[in-house]
């Protein structure tokens, strides 16, 4: 089911953000849309995450190393290797849909397992934006979210929080100001 932009207008009002706040998140975070070319929700495997829950049991693989990266191997594949050696931990190692939201937040978020936190992003775009608004909501970005702008320098609060550490390596603060433009 499509998502509307009255849909996404009342995630706005919702978060007292504007459109555009949101739509610079989606722009950086999956180049704006939801699913990739098989209709699948867009994911990302990430390995070291998938290795850190389950002790590096699996490791060195495709689907689990202590470092970071094997983005050549395609995270479906990943996905399904991993399901069949811990489902939990490989659910809650993606990155779901529009706004790449970790599946191991499933629990904060609401969800009553990462692999219910994940078949809502099946379900269409509209639960991306709700995945979107209860991360935003339970980890207290409402401000950060709300203070984007061209501004790279606005940007830094929320993409430290919504990516981490390493979210200035990758230029997160300035792709955001970059896509409210």
């Amino acid at each position: 089911m499509a998502v509307t932009q009255a849909d996404i207008a009342a995630f706005a009002s919702r978060l007292g953000c504007t459109v555009n706040q949101i739509a610079a998140v989606a722009t950086v975070e999956s180049s704006g849309g939801g699913f990739d070319k098989f209709g699948r929700p867009k994911i990302l495997f990430e390995r070291h995450l998938f290795h850190r829950q389950t002790g590096g049991k699996w490791s060195p693989s495709a689907y689990s190393d202590a470092t970071a990266g094997g983005y050549a191997v395609d995270s479906w594949d990943k996905l399904g290797m991993a399901c069949g050696k811990d489902p939990d931990a490989a659910f809650g190692s993606c990155s779901w849909g529009k706004f790449q939201v970790l599946g191991l937040h499933w629990s904060k978020l609401g969800y009553a397992s990462p692999y219910a936190l994940a078949l809502s992003t099946v379900k269409g775009e509209a639960a991306h934006y709700e995945l979107l608004a209860r991360y935003i909501e339970k980890n207290g970005l409402t401000d950060a979210l709300r203070a984007l702008s061209r501004d790279p320098d606005d940007c830094r609060a929320f993409a430290r929080a919504y990516n981490g550490p390493g979210y200035e390596t990758y230029k997160y603060h300035t792709k955001l100001a970059a896509a409210m433009a």
